[in-house]
């Protein structure tokens, strides 16, 4: 189990290896992703909050990098966050997200981006329930929820 102190020292000094490495130029990225998923994961941007497709979803499944397909969440770590985007308790495995400083928006925030792709997904919070405190607050335009 992922806690704070391990997200910090990850972005810190280096992140886990990814299982594999997904490389394309920009105009391979916009010719795959809709243009909402290439805002997000690939221009940091944000999708409004609680009009998205997984804000409120809780269906059992997968939640897989919708730039690549690596699976990064399951369902039984979603919840309830009242924040607006889909919130998770931890990724699916240690190496599924990288995290760097983002100090962005005059604020200090811990971005999580896909491991593979380097793909924007949103940012990690230390203040998640027990057991682990962590709140893996993601976009839901850079995820697709899949059937296990």
């Amino acid at each position: 189990m992922l806690r704070w102190s391990d997200i910090l020292i990850f972005a810190k000094y280096s992140n886990p290896e990814p299982p594999r490495r997904l490389h394309k130029n920009e105009a391979e990225w916009a010719a795959l992703l809709t243009p909402a998923q290439y805002r997000v994961l690939r221009q940091q941007a944000t999708e409004p909050p609680y009009r998205n497709a997984y804000c409120r979803s809780y269906e059992p499944g997968l939640y897989l990098c919708a730039g690549c397909a690596t699976p990064l969440f399951d369902s039984t770590t979603k919840y309830h966050a009242i924040s607006g985007w889909p919130s998770f308790t931890q990724p699916l495995s240690k190496s599924a997200i990288c995290y760097a400083f983002d100090e962005g928006h005059h604020m200090q925030r811990i971005e999580a981006r896909c491991n593979c792709c380097g793909g924007h997904l949103g940012h990690v919070f230390p203040d998640g329930p027990a057991p682990g405190g962590l709140r893996y607050c993601i976009n839901s335009e850079s995820l697709v929820r899949v059937d296990e």
